[in-house]
């Protein structure tokens, strides 16, 4: 195969300085100036960065073009493994039981319901109809109303997560005529059904702002309840368990500040519980008049859960009820009307504890794999005995257990179907750990069929994250069977950033520590060569976000280790980033990565890793980044600056594409089925290279 040309962007220097040191960036010119107009408008992107983002599409089609028939294959296989007309377990609420449901060949969900006592279903909401008159679509909010008679739903027309709010009345199945625009997708009923909480997006994309509504009025007479004022902070909305009170987070990656609303009083002012105060984190629960608060307080780095009457919720009036315990992590918790439910992790495991509240007599739920997911599923009601859960590992599809808190008996609800067929025992899962640079163990999950030789010979798929404190699951993915099915051996790096290992794994993993996160990663594809896994120079790495920022960096460091990196909506342009207060997430991810605009340390700490930055003239191994034109989180500019830097400084002859949806954003094309398209190529990418290149 002849290869085309690759298109080379052109370079335009843009000189500034920090802290008295001169930066030179090239490519900046593929930032639009007019990025906030992109986002809602696509077709606003700039003639000459449209060319360039268009010329590198048509080069991955071209160079992708014979594989073509490998990933209809690819699709096909994972289309097969997805029930057509699969559904949720009934969620009951009340008079009914709610759920969520998909009719065959469906790409989005009905909203329906059924009487709990029998009867005929209701389709509250066909999103798979609403889609119809829309070139992208992705439901976000459906949530009924306390008196079942009305339904608020989001969704986003653009992929740029800007949510249009509709109010849907259930007896005429009629939408009203007041649409409001440009909120974060999330809405909670006040507890008469006549007013909504929704948080509005400033033009910076920024969650700023939580506006109250009056059922049959205008938007624009809707009243502002609460305004954050720091830039550095995100606004979201939720509602506890008990349904007694709204409350409004202010939060960013390490500190967070809660207000309370009564439900049955939506006109009254926000209540405050904490006052904000860096580094410390807290989540709000209730019970009867009772704050049951998660949070990292007081030196709890893994966090407690403390209690105070609603009337004194200051941090002064909290009182221990579940203790710090250093190494077990606690991640949620679910107030019932006599039991508490947490989730934590201990030792890489998760598991369920139930307290019953009256005695605090406890008992916990775990499995006995070696790997394994559990999910809480709270639920509507509050005034059961009744906790939904999931579990599922690499090896064993989804499971819904309901289980009664009181007889300990778990009941199941639903097993997720593989349709295609799945056989768990021909498969085998592990959890191993590597030796980190520092001493540290880094726990690996691996997957692989029983027939596959454990001889060094099989390619290795390795996939990382590692940043904000997100854990990755050791759960079920029919996708990844695609992989394995090859002969692929697939293994998941639990590198620092992550809370794997307890807050501690992510303290060691962000800021100054940040390059423990690229090391420990490295330092996983190394130990699974020499354990005779697969071999340095088989190992196709998978990252996206963050993760593409870990794929970037490894790339710079060690590409010997890698024939491929697969790289999606990747955060590769950190400095620039971080140093650009305009951008959406720039402020909130300060905490997260350091400030370089202020601080010298941190703008030299950022430099010396930042993807973007520090691509070398080197060997790379082959490369696909997958990006979207109207991605608020990731904008597209930072892996097409990243791409063009590599064509001009790389010395190989090994692929560089780049994919960017021209009409979507951070999480790709919406659909249960459409964003198979984008799994299909990355993995028919990589079997490609793994089987010795493209051609």
């Amino acid at each position: 195969m002849t290869r085309p040309l690759p298109p080379r962007a052109e370079k335009r220097p843009v000189k500034s300085v920090h802290h008295g040191m001169e930066h030179i960036d090239d490519y900046a010119w593929l930032r639009a100036d007019n990025w906030q107009e992109v986002m809602k408008n696509p077709a606003a992107l700039p003639g000459d960065i449209r060319a360039y983002i268009e010329a590198e599409n048509a080069y991955q089609e071209a160079m992708m073009a014979a594989t073509e028939g490998l990933q209809e294959e690819l699709f096909a296989e994972m289309k097969g493994r997805i029930k057509p007309d699969d559904s949720s377990v009934p969620d009951p609420d009340g008079p009914y039981a709610y759920a969520v449901r998909y009719e065959k060949g469906a790409q989005h969900p009905r909203i329906v319901r059924q009487p709990r006592e029998g009867g005929p279903e209701e389709v509250l909401l066909d999103a798979d109809a609403e889609a119809r008159a829309h070139d992208f679509f992705r439901l976000g909010a459906a949530e009924h109303s306390p008196g079942h008679d009305k339904l608020a739903w989001s969704a986003d027309l653009r992929g740029s997560e800007y949510y249009d709010l509709h109010i849907r009345d259930l007896a005429s199945g009629k939408d009203e005529k007041t649409v409001i625009h440009d909120t974060s997708g999330a809405v909670v009923w006040s507890a008469d059904g006549r007013h909504l909480f929704y948080v509005r997006m400033d033009e910076n994309h920024r969650p700023s702002k939580v506006f109250r509504h009056a059922l049959g009025s205008d938007a624009q007479d809707d009243v502002l309840v609460y305004a954050e004022a720091d830039a550095g902070f995100f606004v979201s909305i939720g509602q506890t368990h008990s349904r007694r009170f709204i409350v409004i987070d202010a939060h960013d990656h390490e500190t967070s500040e809660a207000r309370l609303i009564p439900s049955d009083d939506p006109k009254a002012a926000p209540i405050l519980v904490a006052e904000r105060e860096t580094g410390v984190e807290y989540e709000v629960e209730e019970a009867f008049g009772t704050l049951y608060i998660r949070t990292n307080a007081d030196g709890a780095e893994d966090f407690k859960i403390v209690m105070t009457a609603v009337e004194t919720p200051g941090r002064e009036h909290w009182r221990d009820m579940i203790g710090h315990r250093q190494g077990r992590l606690i991640l949620s918790h679910v107030l019932h009307a006599g039991h508490m439910a947490r989730l934590e992790r201990e030792n890489g495991l998760p598991s369920i504890v139930i307290t019953d509240l009256r005695s605090g007599r406890e008992h916990d739920i775990s499995f006995a794999e070696e790997a394994y997911s559990l999910g809480l599923q709270p639920g509507y009601e509050f005034d059961t005995s009744t906790l939904r859960f999931t579990y599922s590992s690499m090896t064993t599809p989804a499971r819904t257990y309901d289980y009664d808190m009181i007889s300990r008996e778990r009941t199941l609800r639903k097993e997720q179907e593989v349709p295609s067929g799945h056989d768990p025992q021909d498969y085998v899962t592990r959890r191993i750990e590597a030796p980190a640079h520092d001493g540290e163990k880094i726990p690996i999950t691996l997957l692989w069929r029983k027939d596959t030789p454990l001889d060094g010979s099989a390619p290795l798929w390795l996939y990382g994250y590692g940043a904000y404190g997100i854990t990755m699951p050791a759960a079920f993915s029919t996708a990844r069977l695609s992989l394995v099915d090859r002969g692929m051996i697939y293994a998941i790096a639990h590198v620092r950033g992550g809370k794997e290992k307890g807050y501690r794994w992510y303290r060691l993993g962000r800021r100054e520590h940040k390059i423990n996160t690229f090391r420990d990663f490295l330092s996983v594809a190394a130990h699974l060569a020499e354990e005779g896994y697969t071999q340095e120079g088989r190992i196709i790495a998978q990252g996206g976000s963050a993760g593409g920022m870990l794929m970037g960096a490894v790339a710079n460091m060690e590409p010997e280790l890698f024939a491929a990196i697969i790289a999606e909506v990747p955060f590769v342009d950190v400095l620039n980033t971080m140093l650009d207060a305009s951008l959406p997430l720039t402020p909130p991810e300060w905490p997260e990565w350091g400030n370089p605009i202020r601080s010298k340390a941190d703008y030299l700490n950022i430099a010396s890793y930042s993807p973007y930055d520090n691509v070398r003239e080197r060997h790379y191994p082959a490369i696909l980044a997958i990006a979207g034109l109207t991605d608020p989180r990731v904008t597209y500019w930072e892996p097409a600056k990243w791409v063009a830097r590599l064509r001009e400084l790389k010395q190989d002859n090994n692929p560089l594409l780049l994919k960017t949806h021209m009409g979507a954003g951070h999480a790709g094309l919406p659909g249960r089925y459409a964003h198979l398209k984008d799994v299909a190529l990355a993995y028919a990418f990589g079997l490609k290279i793994a089987s010795g290149g493209l051609e």
